[in-house]
């Protein structure tokens, strides 16, 4: 069984675009709550392969949940 004591806390701001597109993730695959579909998605996000990685020069605002017009990385 995982050992269910998590000791660090990890705090993310979103917009409410992003916060609808989390909590709508997370009802239409029956999460039980926002930090274990953040949890689920973190996992995804580690096991994936074939993305660019960051060049180290882009800022963290420049990262998003969903994909602003004209961009296409970072989509849900």
């Amino acid at each position: 069984m995982a050992d269910l004591s998590r000791p660090e806390r990890l705090q993310i701001m979103l917009s409410p675009a992003e916060l609808k597109a989390l909590d709508d993730w997370r009802f239409s695959r029956r999460m039980p709550s926002r930090a274990a579909a953040v949890r689920e998605l973190l996992r995804r996000g580690l096991a994936s392969e074939g993305f660019l990685e960051a060049d180290g020069q882009t800022k963290s605002q420049e990262f998003g949940v969903i994909a602003s017009t004209g961009e296409t990385n970072g989509s849900l």
